[in-house]
């Protein structure tokens, strides 16, 4: 809630027998300024008062004092509230010159745990367009997440483990050699992958081949454990090059491999409990007394092998023991619903009431020029490419608008990663989306080029002035600001919002709204006049280059301070 309706619900309070919590929920922003700032409709108080919304919003404006307020009316069954706009602007200002990048921050969080596992790619295979979105949601979760007081720790939970890497062991020791892999790694054991996949469709012995390398690997094999150690690091090492380029880093890269020792106790715990049934030679776990419509979770197949459900049950207990999390995300496709909902049925079962606190934030898929993206078959669009041609789109823009710029390389890695990035989270997170990278590296329209091009010219309004902005009566009455401060006014409670509703694109878009009104006002006003309000005004510039700036940040996209 904004401060401007915490006032407008202290006062309603008193007015009403509803709570300053149950009026905050009522509350509307309306559509246009003409009809106010803020809205109170009086529908619910029809039955306990037995009148008329009109009647009652008529009442309730008489018993108002309106001294805080440049007035307040009743419009049909709203209570409309026109707020001061000049002491609002002197306020809001002063508040976010102040407080600076701090500015919107909360401590709801009171400091405690947040434990988010994202990005999570798949050893000896490249970062491709398909691990964007886990790896952009979840870095922006996290800075939301401390934003809101909460302290994140970002997990890259390396798929590093399981039956594929039989797969490409065997692939390897059958048609491969150290020299191809040594020249191009990750490339190379890609190609190896996706040959054996194409071999197993024509020869289903293949797949009884790679199964038996990997029950090699979790049995201790020395060979099968130095292969699959090579594979590791030479995959880390093409992911950093990625993580580095998108700004982003993790607390810990402890991935599937890492629960090897810590799943025995996790069956245990199940034979402890006597949930562990076996059904066709496997080990499961029968969710039907929770669920009907839930399938069995399968804890060991019929061969011993462990599985994903395994693994994961021992990472949620070793994260809870460890970092005492209030809450833990899982920032996975949307596929994976029912497997989070058997591991937090598992969890349940086994008796941990902290089961309730994970959470699966899932996101829709990327088609790429309208095609979905598969490693198995190697229709695969790589990451890594797409923000090497994200770059040089930008550099070409930058060179037809300011091929003066210093830096324009750095400044076309920024503006280049920052809309890949952007492009993502600008979307509801739930819906699926197709990528066109032309469309998404446009300097204008809904684009994080936009936005991070209206913060810098912010920027340079404010390097043309000159002039430091000093504090003091910092009002504007000029109405072509109201809009401007009214989005200010509204970013603590988007911070508040985009944490509740785990959704980055909160954020994207109120940045795009703050961009356009400061472009609209840009384009009809001359800020640097020499008046009265100069000071002002610059107040409102640096407001804007302020909160624009930390909004690029919550999303992981850098600020140029020139474009």
């Amino acid at each position: 809630m904004t401060g401007n309706k915490k006032v407008v619900a202290a006062l309603l309070d008193v007015l009403t027998d509803l709570t300053a919590e149950q009026i905050s929920e009522k509350l509307e922003s309306p559509k246009s300024s003409d009809l106010g700032d803020v809205a109170f409709p009086t529908f619910t108080l029809a039955k306990v008062l037995h009148k008329a919304p009109q009647q009652i919003a008529t009442d309730i404006v008489a018993q108002i004092n309106q001294d805080e307020f440049e007035k307040v009316v009743a419009t049909g069954p709203y209570v409309n509230f026109f707020l001061d706009k000049v002491a609002t602007s002197a306020k809001t200002l002063q508040t976010i010159i102040d407080l600076k990048s701090h500015f919107g921050h909360n401590d709801d969080g009171e400091g405690n745990n947040v434990t988010i596992d994202m990005s999570s790619p798949n050893i000896a295979k490249p970062m491709s367009m398909g691990h964007l979105r886990s790896t952009v949601i979840g870095n922006a979760l996290a800075n939301i997440t401390a934003k809101n007081g909460y302290v994140p720790v970002k997990i890259n939970h390396l798929g590093d483990w399981g039956t594929q890497f039989g797969k490409l062991i065997y692939a390897y020791k059958t048609w491969g050699s150290a020299e191809e892999v040594k020249a191009d790694p990750i490339a190379t054991l890609l190609r190896y992958y996706v040959e054996f996949h194409a071999k197993a469709k024509v020869d289903d012995t293949l797949n009884d081949e790679g199964r038996a390398w990997f029950k090699k690997l979790e049995d201790g094999d020395q060979e099968a454990h130095n292969l699959w150690q090579w594979f590791r690091e030479e995959s880390l090492k093409e992911f950093t090059e990625i993580y580095d380029r998108l700004g982003i880093s993790f607390d810990s890269f402890n991935g599937e491999a890492f629960y090897n020792d810590k799943m025995d106790k996790v069956i245990d715990l199940l034979e402890d409990k006597a949930l562990l049934v076996r059904s066709q030679g496997a080990q499961i776990v029968d969710l039907s007394g929770i669920n009907p419509n839930l399938t069995p979770a399968m804890i060991k197949r019929s061969d011993g092998a462990t599985l994903y459900m395994t693994r994961d049950l021992a990472a949620a207990i070793y994260r809870k023991n460890t970092y005492h999390f209030t809450k833990s995300l899982y920032v996975v496709g949307g596929e994976q619903r029912e497997h989070f909902t058997q591991m937090k049925a598992v969890l349940s079962l086994m008796g941990f009431d902290w089961a309730d606190d994970i959470e699966h934030i899932s996101f829709g898929l990327i088609t790429f020029n309208g095609k979905k993206m598969s490693t198995r078959k190697g229709d695969v669009v790589l990451l890594k490419d797409v923000l090497d041609d994200a770059h040089d789109l930008a550099l070409k823009q930058i060179e037809e608008k300011n091929p003066t710029l210093n830096n324009k390389d750095m400044v076309a890695e920024q503006v280049g990663a920052g809309a890949v990035v952007f492009h993502d989270l600008m979307n509801d997170r739930t819906n699926n989306f197709d990528f066109n990278l032309d469309e998404v590296v446009r300097f204008e329209g809904d684009t994080g080029p936009y936005v991070q091009y209206t913060n810098a010219r912010a920027k340079s309004i404010l390097r043309k002035a000159g002039q430091m902005i000093t504090t003091g009566d910092l009002s504007l009455t000029d109405s072509s600001t109201w809009d401007i401060i009214t989005i200010l006014n509204n970013f603590p409670a988007t911070v508040r919002r985009a944490w509740d509703q785990r959704e980055a694109s909160i954020i994207a878009k109120y940045a795009l709204t703050l961009s356009r009104a400061f472009n609209k006002y840009y384009a009809n006003s001359k800020i640097l006049t020499d008046d009265s309000q100069l000071n002002a005004r610059l107040a409102l510039v640096q407001s804007v280059t302020i909160v624009l700036s930390e909004s690029l940040r919550l999303l992981g996209v850098q600020a140029p301070e020139e474009m």
